[in-house]
């Protein structure tokens, strides 16, 4: 019986952790360039995440510093804490007029950080950007063959803990001008695994309730006895 007790507990906190999962993609329903978590169990119920980077659909804004990626790749983006990447491609410029991210942080090209100097701004889908007709730079696109290396640190911003020399650059990415990259999840598809994994846990609630129950019965018994 406490085996069993034992296995329904595990079951239910594994629940509760699909509910935490669920919960943060409803939380990044609109968060530009986010990614889903896939959470698995293994035969002892122990809990795996590993992250989605299917492509999420396009969103046309008309913002020339817009910019989405199709295909396998991420922009490099200079942080103080060093170098990060992301699919986000909400840019601005600074008061240098250097592309930057919302939190201010460089855009990397392939040559340093991107300036604007002028007011026609044109990015065309190998990532190379002119102003005023004449080319200013190029975006560095970069993608890695294990991308399990890539964890997740907020603001749809990755950090690679593999080898530096497993950064390429991107073979397949093209970038759209005035668009934005969708989060990958779907909120019907979202709402609909939060009901049923609220049903799922209630059950097995249910369950342990029906165990206490039994437990205090059997207590109450042994000591009339």
């Amino acid at each position: 019986m406490i085996q069993d007790i034992s296995t329904i507990v595990q079951s239910a906190l594994s629940q509760e952790m699909k509910l935490d999962n669920i919960a943060n993609h409803l939380a990044n329903a609109s968060t530009t360039g986010f990614k889903a978590d896939i959470l698995s169990f293994d035969e002892a119920l122990q809990a795996h995440s590993t992250v989605d980077f299917t492509q999420g659909d396009f969103r046309e804004t008309g913002n020339v510093l817009d910019l989405a990626l199709s295909g396998d790749g991420f922009f490099k983006i200079q942080t103080q804490q060093g170098m990060r990447y992301t699919r986000n491609g909400t840019f601005s410029l600074n008061k240098d007029n250097i592309l930057v991210t919302g939190n201010g942080d460089q855009v990397m090209g392939e040559s340093g950080p991107i300036s604007i100097q002028g007011s026609n701004v044109q990015v065309n889908e190998n990532g190379e950007v002119f102003v005023d007709n004449s080319q200013e730079g190029k975006l560095s696109i970069v993608t890695f063959s294990s991308k399990e290396k890539l964890i997740k640190e907020g603001e749809s911003l990755f950090k690679y803990i593999g080898e530096a020399t497993d950064e390429i650059g991107s073979e397949t990415a093209l970038i759209k001008q005035g668009s934005l990259e969708m989060p990958n999840t779907i909120l019907v598809i979202e709402m609909t695994k939060m009901v049923e994994t609220m049903r799922t846990y209630e059950s097995y609630m249910k369950i342990l309730q029906t165990f206490d129950d039994v437990d205090a019965k059997l207590v109450n018994e042994l000591g009339k006895v």
